[in-house]
């Protein structure tokens, strides 16, 4: 290791520099002299050394000027101040300006020798560190998405083996999860990232207007198709097609998919010519579809030929050691967007997000440090500014039990539709929320008018 490290020598005292020289050489590292500041830039600039050794008192550029440029020119160089006029002021300065440490002429070769040992031990401690901490940052991430939890680090895990198939993938979890970044994740992991990535919600449209979208229209196919018009299966051609909401098409939209998925091809509406493909599906739902599979509501056979795959998203609240991490990661994300420079959060406001239940889960919290960041003034956020209250918050554990989150939100949903007449839209506005989120919540509680 030590005949790796390169020593560069500088001082303008031709029997100082070769001396040093020498001493280096013989504990095994590679050792160079320059006699001027104006010489060691030079050969700094050309071919960085590990170490410098700088005499402070040089002509012309002295070891304080050296040290200024040298680390301009190589960032990671370090530089020992050799000095006969030291003081406190001037090693403090030295040290100020990114020097390692400093020596008193005249030098002892045992004390240069056990700093330069230290100096090398300390950089590679660092570097250690340092890789340890990026290995670490890459354990917890995976693209987009980031996760202490054991739970998470398994879909990890297993997402990275399956994505290098083409087989096709069911994801499961609550709205929020983040189930479409895991699905970018594993088409940027798969045999085919350079490929288009299509995401196309199955609860936004009407079945009509759904089956254009998955198929593509020829022209005069139906009132206003002026032209063709390509479908979202023919634009993920050599890529990832990712149906998010699987679990609320109907049952004519099912038989069309399972076809599409059994011939490998697609028809245009009001066509004849098929179109062969080559795509990889990626389904996802908040619905217990083994359930809808018993109930007669979903397909068997679609069920099984897209889940081939199975990866199960656990709730935030089920893995609440991410919280801090994904509070500072929106911190930072927000800090940026908004031109902002909120240092902290407070230990209660921590607390308080730690105590909820997050039933919008990822996508709520997100929500939620967006809104705090916004209002907040004194460069930390506080239980103030994150709009949680004390009824949504759920209760400690207590002889008397408690109510949670859930049970809590079900009611004051079903509450509004009762007092709005069932209105969708009346009632999602109250709630402040949209009209397919208010219809997610209302198939998740299983609400009966």
């Amino acid at each position: 290791m030590q005949k790796e490290i390169r020593i560069l020598v500088v001082d303008d005292e031709e029997i100082v520099r070769s001396s040093l020289v020498d001493w280096l050489r013989e504990d095994g590292y590679q050792a160079q002299a320059a006699e001027s500041g104006f010489q060691a830039l030079d050969m700094i600039r050309e071919s960085p050394p590990d170490i410098a050794l700088v005499d402070l008192k040089m002509p012309k550029m002295d070891g304080i000027e050296l040290l200024e440029k040298a680390k301009q020119a190589s960032p990671e160089i370090q530089v020992i101040i050799i000095t006969a006029y030291a003081t406190v002021h001037t090693a403090v300065q030295a040290i100020k300006m990114g020097a390692y440490d400093y020596l008193i002429k005249p030098c002892d070769p045992e004390e240069i020798s056990m700093l330069i040992k230290r100096l090398i031990e300390s950089q590679m401690l660092a570097k250690e560190v340092s890789y340890l901490r990026k290995e670490l940052s890459k354990q917890y991430h995976f693209h987009d998405l980031m996760s202490k939890s054991p739970k998470m680090q398994e879909i990890f895990e297993l997402a990275r083996t399956v994505a290098r198939s083409n087989s096709n993938v069911l994801i499961l979890g609550e709205s929020g999860t983040g189930k479409e970044l895991l699905a970018r994740a594993i088409h940027n992991e798969s045999l085919r990232p350079q490929g288009p990535f299509i995401a196309v919600s199955c609860v936004a449209l009407p079945e009509t207007l759904l089956e254009s979208e998955f198929f593509g229209y020829e022209k005069g196919a139906f009132t206003n198709a002026l032209a063709m018009k390509k479908g979202k299966f023919e634009l993920a051609h050599k890529g990832t097609i990712f149906l998010d909401e699987i679990g609320d098409i109907t049952p004519k939209l099912q038989l069309s998919l399972l076809r599409v998925i059994q011939e490998k091809e697609i028809v245009h509406l009001g066509g004849t010519e098929p179109f062969k493909l080559d795509v990889r599906i990626i389904a996802a739902t908040n619905r217990d579809l083994k359930k809808a599979v018993a109930e007669g509501h979903f397909r068997e056979d679609l069920y099984y030929r897209l889940n081939v795959i199975l990866i199960k998203i656990p709730p935030l609240r089920e893995r609440k050691e991410d919280i801090p991490g994904l509070v500072q990661f929106f911190m930072q994300k927000f800090n940026i967007e908004m031109g902002k420079n909120v240092q902290r959060i407070s230990e209660d406001a921590l607390n308080v997000l730690m105590k909820y239940d997050w039933p919008g889960n990822v996508r709520e919290l997100e929500n939620a440090m967006e809104r705090a960041m916004v209002v907040s003034k004194e460069g930390i956020i506080g239980p103030e500014e994150l709009h949680l209250t004390a009824d949504t918050i759920k209760p400690e554990a207590s002889e008397s039990g408690g109510r949670t989150i859930r049970s809590v939100e079900k009611e004051h949903i079903l509450k509004t539709l009762k007092e709005n007449s069932w209105n969708i839209q009346k009632s999602a506005e109250i709630l402040d929320i949209d009209r397919v989120t208010l219809y997610n919540k209302i198939k998740k509680y299983d609400l009966k008018q």
